[in-house]
C-alpha cells in the first residue's frame, strides 16, 4: 500500500511538473505575442507622433517664412515711402522758394512802378512862366515802358538761371537799349557781362564791365563789377591790373560800406606782401581747368556782340528800394549751370538788334 501510494504521489508530481512546463511555454509565447503587439503599437504611435510633429514643423516654417517675407515687404514699402516723402518735401521746398521769389519780384516790380509813377507825376513843365502837368499819354507811355522793361529783365534773369545764356544776353541787351539810363540799364549791363563770362568770352565781359563802371560810377553794381574785373585779371595772372581795380574799389567812396571793400583790402594787402613772387608763382585759371578737366567742345549757339556804348550816368530812382530782389546779384558770378570748358577760341558774338 505504501508503495502504491508513493507511486501515485510520484505520478502526480510528474504530471504537475509537465503541466507547469507546458504552462510556462504557453505563458512565454503569449508574452512574446503581447510584447510584439505592444512594440508595434508603440512604433505606430511614435510614427504618427513624428508625422504630426513634422507637419507642425513644416507649418510653422511656412508661417515663419511668410512672416519674414511680410516684414521685408513692409520694410521695402517703408523705405519707398520715406524716399517719396523726401522727394515730396524737396519739391515742396523748391516750390516754396520759387513762390517766395515770385512774390518778391512782384512786390519789387510794384514798388518800382509806384516809385516811377510818383516820380513821373511829380514832373512838371514850365509854359509861359506857369507850371503845367505833362500829358497823361506821356505818363502812360513811360509807365508802360517801365513795366515792359521790368518784365523783360525778369524773363532774361530766369533764362540765365536755366542756363540759356544766349537768350538771357539778348534779353538784358534789349532792356539796356530800351532804357539806356537808370537802375535797370545798369543791372542789364552787369548781367550781360555775367552771361559773357559763363559763355567763356572773358575779354568781352571785361569790356562790358569797364564801360558799365564808367557809365555808372556810383551805381549799385559798380563795386561788384570792379571786384569781378579784379578777379578776372587775377585768373589771368595779370597782377598789375588786379591791383589797379582793387585800388579803384578802395578809392570809391560808394564802395566803403560794401563787402567788396573789405575783401579788396585783404587781397591787396596780401599782394603787396608777396610783391613779385605773386606773379612768378601764379597759375592761370585755364591751366587749373586743364589740369582738372580735359578741354571739351566749346559753348555752341551763343552769339556775341560788340560792347554797348557807354550810357550817361544813372540817376537813382527816388522811391526805388535799396536792395531789390529782382536785380540784386552777389559779388561772385552765379553758378546755376556751369558752362563746359572751351577747347578752342570763344564763339564770336553778332549784334542783336533791340526790339522796336
Amino acid at each position: 500500500m505504501k508503495r502504491l501510494a508513493l507511486g501515485l504521489v510520484v505520478l502526480m508530481f510528474m504530471g504537475c511538473s509537465s503541466v507547469t512546463v507546458l504552462r510556462t511555454k504557453e505563458i512565454k509565447s503569449v508574452g512574446k505575442v503581447v510584447q510584439k503587439n505592444v512594440q508595434t503599437s508603440v512604433n505606430q504611435k511614435v510614427d504618427s507622433a513624428v508625422t504630426a510633429l513634422t507637419a507642425t514643423n513644416d507649418s510653422l516654417r511656412e508661417a515663419l517664412d511668410s512672416a519674414v517675407a511680410r516684414m521685408r515687404a513692409t520694410d521695402l514699402a517703408q523705405k519707398r515711402m520715406q524716399a517719396e516723402l523726401t522727394l515730396l518735401a524737396r519739391r515742396i521746398s523748391d516750390e516754396s522758394e520759387r513762390n517766395d521769389s515770385r512774390q518778391e519780384e512782384i512786390i519789387y516790380r510794384l514798388d518800382m512802378l509806384l516809385g516811377k509813377s510818383d516820380k513821373i507825376l511829380a514832373k512838371k513843365v514850365v509854359v509861359s512862366g506857369a507850371p503845367a502837368p505833362i500829358s497823361m499819354d506821356s505818363l502812360e507811355r513811360e509807365a508802360e515802358k517801365l513795366v515792359e522793361a521790368e518784365a523783360m529783365f525778369n524773363t532774361a534773369r530766369s533764362d540765365y538761371h536755366r542756363g540759356e545764356y544766349k537768350l538771357a544776353y539778348s534779353g538784358f541787351k534789349q532792356v539796356y537799349e530800351n532804357m539806356k539810363t537808370g537802375e535797370l540799364a545798369e543791372n542789364s549791363l552787369y548781367w550781360m557781362a555775367i552771361c559773357l563770362i559763363d559763355a567763356k568770352q572773358v575779354e568781352k565781359a571785361k569790356k562790358v564791365f569797364a564801360r558799365m563802371t564808367e557809365a555808372f560810377p556810383e551805381g549799385q553794381k559798380t563795386c561788384p563789377a570792379l571786384f569781378k574785373l579784379a578777379n578776372l585779371y587775377a585768373d589771368e595772372c595779370n597782377i598789375d591790373m588786379q591791383k589797379q581795380y582793387l585800388q579803384k574799389i578802395l578809392s570809391n567812396k560808394s564802395c566803403e560800406a560794401s563787402g567788396e571793400f573789405e575783401q579788396s583790402a585783404e587781397i591787396l594787402q596780401e599782394l603787396l606782401e608777396k610783391n613779385e613772387s605773386a606773379s612768378e608763382n601764379c597759375v592761370t585759371k585755364e591751366q587749373k581747368d586743364a589740369a582738372i578737366i580735359p578741354a571739351e567742345a566749346s559753348v555752341s549757339g551763343f552769339v556775341a556782340d560788340k560792347a554797348p556804348a557807354a550810357a550817361p550816368a544813372a540817376q537813382p530812382a527816388a522811391n526805388a528800394p535799396a536792395a531789390a530782389p529782382a536785380t540784386t546779384a552777389p559779388a561772385a558770378a552765379p553758378a546755376a549751370q556751369p558752362a563746359a570748358p572751351v577747347a578752342g577760341p570763344a564763339p564770336v558774338l553778332t549784334p542783336v538788334k533791340a526790339a522796336p
